[in-house]
C-alpha cells in the first residue's frame, strides 16, 4: 500500500503541471511584450533624435504616459513598456489567486488576494 502511495507522489511531482506552465507562459509573455514596446520606443528615439517632450519634461502619471505612447512619443512608449514590465509580476499574483480559487485552496486565495490588492493599490496610489 505504501508503495502505491510513493508511486502516486512521484508521478504527481514528475514535471510541472498545467498551472505552472500557464503562469510561466504568462510571465514570459509579459516580459516579451514590455521588451518589445521598450525596443520600439528606443528605435523611435534613436531615429528621431528627440524624446517627444519639450526640454527636460518627462511624464510621470499613467494617463500622461499612455497618452504619450498613443501619440507615438518615444519616451512615452519607453515608459509604457516599463509600466507593462512592472505590471507583469502583479499579474502573476492575480493569476495565482485565480488558480488557488480554482483549486479551492481558500487560505492561499485569501493571501494572494490581499497581496494582489496591496500591489495594485501601491501601484495606483503610491508615489
Amino acid at each position: 500500500m505504501s508503495e502505491l502511495n510513493n508511486k502516486e507522489k512521484q508521478n504527481s511531482r514528475k514535471g510541472p503541471n498545467e498551472v505552472e506552465i500557464f503562469v510561466s507562459q504568462s510571465l514570459r509573455f509579459g516580459v516579451l511584450l514590455s521588451a518589445s514596446v521598450i525596443l520600439i520606443g528606443l528605435v523611435l528615439f534613436l531615429t528621431s533624435g528627440e524624446g517627444g517632450y519639450p526640454g527636460e519634461y518627462y511624464p510621470t502619471q499613467l494617463k500622461e504616459i499612455f497618452a504619450g505612447a498613443l501619440s507615438l512619443k518615444p519616451f512615452g512608449i519607453i515608459l509604457a513598456g516599463l509600466v507593462l514590465l512592472i505590471c507583469t509580476p502583479i499579474m502573476r499574483v492575480g493569476i495565482s489567486a485565480l488558480v488557488f480559487l480554482k483549486e479551492k485552496d481558500w487560505l492561499y486565495v485569501g493571501i494572494s488576494t490581499v497581496v494582489f490588492l496591496i500591489l495594485v493599490s501601491g501601484f495606483f496610489f503610491g508615489k
